[in-house]
């Protein structure tokens, strides 16, 4: 009877403390849910309003009354921006450097981070530290104008890949991940069984790699595709425009010829240069939004593991 109630007393108290972390745990998960909710709709928000503005008539954007659902709903804006023929060039150039820079960054990021990240290596620290160096540095404009005249790689397409193609911040990322994911007994196996440095590279540590790779990829291939401030300082040839720069410069032409007559464009109503702004933003976006969600998986673990660890 006695070891009956104390069986009884202990699954109340079970039950009673289970309850109280039920609660507790509802109490904590509405209030995760809410900053999460906040957090998203900073995020959201603002693209969905850009997005109403893009296919809205002027009238309602310059009176401001556009939020999230678009007014006068017209595409005269995006038929502003094809109107232009060279814009399906400079898209097609823009895929092609951001390609071109993605690879060619992840094997300098790759190649400096591995081995940066092994205690064999002699002198690793001052490597890292030297490595580290431009991260926090920076000669400036006009040295850097200089240096690429002498390199002869001005108004090339050269000059849009090469000098940024390392990146201090990806290459500790990766150095991280792999100090804190690659096991030194695997690797101490495979140089038992005679691989080489390249090998257990080539086939051990990338194909282990995937969520840091896939990270670091859209790190340079976001990065590539948004900048133009190299391509305007750094090219004059009208080939090697790509589609950012020339997005800039058909908003700042908008906005001279903000009043200009219908006849003149064409027989294209002219989109005032806030709604031009927003169409453009909405071009350029749409490409990297395709390709996030393929790569959301990787992104997250990528990002947890080779930033926390180490």
């Amino acid at each position: 009877m006695a070891k009956k109630k104390e069986i009884n007393a202990a699954e109340e108290s079970f039950s009673a403390g289970g309850a109280h972390a039920v609660n507790k745990f509802r109490i904590s998960d509405a209030i995760m849910m809410l900053v999460i909710i906040l957090l998203c709709a900073t995020c959201v928000l603002p693209f969905l309003h850009v997005a109403a503005k893009s296919i809205s008539g002027n009238t309602a954007v310059m009176s401001q009354s556009v939020y999230f659902l678009p007014k006068d709903i017209t595409f005269d804006a995006f038929k502003q921006v094809f109107a232009d023929s060279s814009m399906t060039y400079s898209m097609v150039f823009s895929v092609i450097i951001t390609l071109v820079f993605t690879l060619l960054g992840m094997i300098v990021c790759t190649c400096a981070a591995y081995p940066l990240s092994k205690k064999r290596l002699k002198g690793r620290g001052v490597l890292a530290f030297i490595l580290m160096v431009p991260m926090y540095f920076s000669a400036g404009i006009i040295p850097q104008y200089i240096l690429y005249y002498q390199l002869g790689i001005l108004d090339t397409a050269w000059v849009l890949i090469l000098p940024l193609i390392y990146s201090p911040y990806n290459m500790l990322i990766m150095k991280n991940f792999f100090q804190s994911t690659i096991p030194d007994s695997l690797e101490e196996s495979a140089f038992l069984d005679g691989a080489t440095n390249f090998q257990i590279l080539w086939k051990i540590v990338l194909p282990l790699s995937k969520p840091i790779l896939a990270t670091l990829s859209l790190f340079y291939a976001v990065g590539r595709w948004n900048a133009y401030a190299d391509n305007m300082y750094y090219t004059r040839s009208s080939e090697l425009k790509m589609i950012q720069y020339k997005l800039y410069q058909l908003v700042a032409s908008a906005t001279e010829a903000q009043n200009a007559s219908l006849a003149d464009t064409g027989g294209i109503s002219q989109a005032t240069p806030e709604v031009l702004q927003a169409a453009c933003i909405m071009f350029v976006t749409v490409p990297i939004i395709i390709i996030y969600p393929f790569l959301q998986k990787y992104f997250v673990q990528g990002t947890m593991i080779g930033a926390v660890k180490g």
